[in-house]
């Protein structure tokens, strides 16, 4: 049997102590998995004396994990340490130049400097595994870098973010506001303290930048991302879709264009038969349509401890696996220095449906003047109901229109004329119809 697979882990949170948990726990069956055995030797931490509930008494500490990382006594580093610099960055870095496999589950760092690091490792010859940084414990790494070869990927999207999954879920089925949704999700551990990360799609945004990469062979371009979160959600919105036959979702999409590529992250109207729709709760789903295989879609635990260290384990079992002098394939599909510059498609150039709610004054003619600016932008509508706001406000009608294929730039070009000519008294609402597996 091959040496044992020498392990060192940066930093021992929930995910750190789940895997320290499940190599130990785990270990006779990936031993005859793998071939060899695999063994946590060396961890870095902040706290030494903190109880993670697992044995740490016979591994080495360092107190930075940069000198880890540099470690005789490790042959793989994995970086649990969060944030796309500082100690994060640096132990990779140095991990991956001193000739050590990575495994992270870090998707800001890679979305900032993936494609750097991923030179290193080609150049070194050595592993750099990520499943944990998309999706969780769904293998859409391992999918679109090694299962689909040959196929051309024409659009990936998917829900990548399990707090707005919640939230969205909570607010359809029992009716609450996005803030109560929210303040539920903190209390159970879904949303962090501060959730703007999370709920205004920056987490999906570095997620899809990786996935982006992966499909189209780029370079990761997560600045370049449209963006919208789910804060300005409400209950009038989810009752509309629900009342038109669609499921709100935030959704990231990538797609091929005549323009470039295109990136984009924001609520989504999706049909309710759509199997994407059915997602529920805090599962990921990533859906890849390609030439040869068509579409695939990959559903499952997008995060928490026992997922995220499912695929980080998964990544060690690869590496583990590999032959010594083996030449491993390149960490995005393609050589880093091979990946194309990003190409950013017009944003204001995407055709679709859209649903667009407008809160209006209730005095003659508001009716008849939307509908005629949505025809001087050349928009056809596939509906549009008028609704009362409520029996407490009589002063207010609520306009609820659905295009047909039309592009963004005249959907805001006829929201800008509504709003010009005075008839709104909130801001105009606008979420975009996706076809959806």
């Amino acid at each position: 049997m091959a040496e044992s697979l020498r392990v060192g882990i940066a930093g021992l949170g929930t995910v750190g102590a789940s895997v320290v948990r499940v190599l130990t726990e785990k270990a006779a069956e990936l031993t005859r998995q793998c071939g060899r055995t695999i063994t946590v030797t060396a961890v870095s931490a902040r706290s030494r004396g903190k109880d993670r509930g697992v044995d740490l008494s016979n591994v080495s500490w360092f107190d930075n994990p940069i000198d880890l990382a540099r470690s005789n006594e490790i042959d793989v580093f994995i970086e649990l340490i969060g944030g796309d610099e500082g100690p994060a960055r640096e132990s990779v870095k140095a991990a991956l130049e001193a000739g050590r496999h990575v495994v992270t589950a870090n998707k800001a760092l890679l979305a900032k400097h993936g494609v750097a690091l991923a030179e290193i490792a080609e150049k070194k010859g050595v592993l750099l595994n990520y499943e944990a940084a998309v999706a969780g414990g769904i293998p859409v790494i391992k999918t679109m870098r090694e299962a689909m070869a040959g196929n051309s990927v024409n659009r990936v999207f998917g829900i990548l973010n399990g707090t707005c999954n919640y939230i969205l879920t909570r607010m359809e089925a029992e009716g609450l506001s996005f803030e109560a949704c929210l303040k539920d999700a903190q209390r159970l551990g879904y949303a962090e303290a501060d959730p703007t990360f999370d709920i205004e799609g920056n987490d999906t945004a570095h997620k899809l930048a990786i996935l982006t990469s992966l499909a189209f062979g780029h370079k990761i371009a997560a600045d370049d991302i449209y963006l919208e979160g789910i804060s300005n959600i409400t209950q009038a919105d989810i009752r509309a879709a629900a009342e038109l036959g669609y499921r709100i979702k935030l959704l990231g999409v990538a797609q091929r264009t005549e323009s470039g590529i295109e990136q984009r992250v924001h609520p989504t109207m999706v049909p309710t038969a759509s199997v994407i729709a059915q997602v529920h709760g805090v599962t990921n789903a990533v859906a890849i349509e390609t030439d040869i295989l068509g579409e695939l879609l990959l559903s499952g635990p997008g995060a928490g401890g026992n997922a995220t260290a499912s695929a980080v384990v998964g990544d060690i079992a690869d590496i583990a696996k590999s032959q010594p002098g083996f030449q491993h394939g390149p960490v995005f599909g393609r050589p880093a220095r091979e990946l194309k510059p990003y190409k950013k498609a017009q944003m204001r150039s995407h055709a679709g449906g859209y649903f667009i709610r407008l809160t209006v004054h209730d005095r003659v003619g508001v009716f008849a003047s939307v509908a005629k600016r949505m025809a001087d932008n050349d928009i056809s509508l596939e509906s549009i109901v008028q609704h009362a706001v409520g029996p407490e406000v009589v002063d207010k009608k609520t306009v609820i229109l659905v295009t047909h294929e039309t592009t963004e730039a005249a959907v805001r070009k006829a929201v800008e004329a509504i709003t010009k000519d005075g008839h709104l008294t909130d801001k105009a609402q606008v979420i975009r119809i996706e076809r959806a597996g």
